[in-house]
């Protein structure tokens, strides 16, 4: 039986908070990360989005108490398993939302840009609506859960107050796109016969139609990456690093096609997880962030 303080920990997923890692995103493909101040606002950032989720993981799980109940994994959080009372969790949870939005407010250290704080509002209001409604609206919940990795990568250039370029946006919305896909497609391999009945959204997401869905967002993801590196290898101002962004093509393209791998083997259910225990992907996302940071800022 665990604890009522190991419980509240293990209620706000703190394995889950490698997701906020994406507020770091904007900065970095700026190359502007070690520039002054950068990194205590991309740090603000990031933990305001860890307030921010840990919040709305304990007001979702309190409100689908039920279902993960009947749930074979999520039957053991620490709500559905009755360690953490659903009113303490309500309440805790309202309080790290309204703590996160205070936090926001701390980047930059001036107090007088605020727009971390509306992205951060933006989010809330997001997850909100998920949790209530749009998480059973085919189609628009798998936009909406994308819109919340995007969101992330926003909030790190609104924090730092680094301009986000077209193909930044493109790209990581093609990304997130594409790791949500996997995620509804390892739900569903998960769940098997139980699938609809836990989520009954996944009553119109045909084989075929998921399928399609991987291609069309790994087919953008790509394209757009590579674009981004030849504008990137053009436009560098120190023209030694250019054929770096070219190459970085190469270990990302790979980290594409191992991903899309696992996720036709049904292993994308938990994209935060699958990341951290995946050697092969690992290796290709170290490869691509030690080519792509030494065309950027060494070479």
């Amino acid at each position: 039986m665990t604890s009522l303080p190991l419980g509240l920990v293990k209620a706000v997923r703190p394995h889950q908070w490698t997701k906020n890692v994406l507020v770091f995103a904007a900065p970095v493909a700026a190359g502007t990360l070690f520039a002054d101040g950068v990194i205590r606002n991309a740090v603000v950032a990031f933990a305001a989005f860890c307030l921010a989720a840990g919040g709305t993981y304990l007001l979702n799980d309190a409100r689908d108490v039920d279902s993960d109940r009947r749930h074979p994994t999520k039957r053991n959080r620490p709500i559905a398993a009755g360690v953490v009372p659903v009113p303490l969790a309500t309440a805790l949870g309202a309080v790290l939302l309204i703590t996160a939005v205070g936090v926001a407010t701390l980047a930059p250290g001036d107090g007088s840009n605020y727009n971390l704080a509306y992205t951060i509002a933006a989010y809330l209001s997001l997850t909100c609506a998920y949790t209530f409604w749009l998480k059973h609206q085919p189609v628009v919940d798998i936009m909406a859960v994308a819109a919340g990795f995007v969101l992330r990568a926003i909030a790190g250039g609104a924090a730092t107050e680094v301009p986000i370029s077209k193909w930044f946006y493109l790209v990581t919305s093609a990304g997130a796109l594409f790791m949500v896909v996997g995620k509804r497609q390892g739900e569903a391999a998960e769940l098997g016969a139980d699938a609809v009945a836990l989520r009954p959204a996944l009553a119109a997401y045909t084989p075929d139609f998921l399928g399609y869905l991987r291609s069309v967002s790994s087919g953008l993801l790509v394209i757009a990456y590579c674009l981004w590196a030849f504008e990137s290898a053009s436009t560098v101002a120190n023209g030694n690093g250019s054929v770096f962004f070219e190459l970085s093509v190469v270990p990302f393209l790979a980290a594409v096609l191992r991903y899309a791998l696992l996720i036709g083997e049904g292993k994308g259910a938990e994209p935060e997880t699958l990341v951290l225990r995946d050697r092969p992907l690992q290796i290709a996302g170290i490869a691509w962030a030690i080519i792509y940071g030494y065309g950027l800022y060494l070479a």
